[in-house]
This record gives structure tokens, sequence and C-alpha cells, in this order.
């Protein structure tokens, strides 16, 4: 388990990602733009759908370390098989 430092050095990056991501996302969406740069990474308009996909996922994680920050545990994942009987 890492250590609350850890976690608020591991949070703080991943709002800093996800703030450069949402900003190419939306130069993109308003058309002011064909392309961004992101570092080393040149997104175009048709990558649209996979930055909306790397946004939720960001998401995701910043909402879980917040979580393990104030003390909660982290989400679990599980799976529903239906069965036909």
């Amino acid at each position: 388990m890492a250590t609350r430092e850890e976690l608020k050095i591991r949070l703080k990056f991943r709002k800093e990602a996800l703030n450069k991501l949402r900003t190419a996302y939306l130069a993109l969406v308003e058309g002011g733009v064909k392309s961004y740069t992101i570092d080393d990474r040149t997104l175009t308009r048709f990558d649209l759908d996979s930055l909306l996909g790397e946004i939720k996922d960001l998401e995701d994680e910043v909402d879980e370390l917040e979580a393990l920050l104030n003390g909660r545990k982290a989400r679990k994942a599980f799976g529903v098989l239906p069965r036909d009987w």
C-alpha cells in the first residue's frame, strides 16, 4: 500500500494530466485547430474517441485516489455472468 504522501503525488500528477487532456479535447472539438500536441504526442480530430476514453480513465483514477486519501476503500470491480437455465 502506498503512503499518504505518495497518494498525494499520484493525485497531483493525474490531475495535471487530466487538465492537459481536457484542454486538448476542447481545442479539437471547437474546431480552432486541426491537431494538438501534448508534450511529444500529436493528436488530430480523429483521435477524439480515444482522447475521451483517456479522460474517462483518468477521472476514474482521480476519484479512486481521492477516496483512498479520504479513508475509503478503493473501488472494486466485479462482473455479472448471466445464466440461461
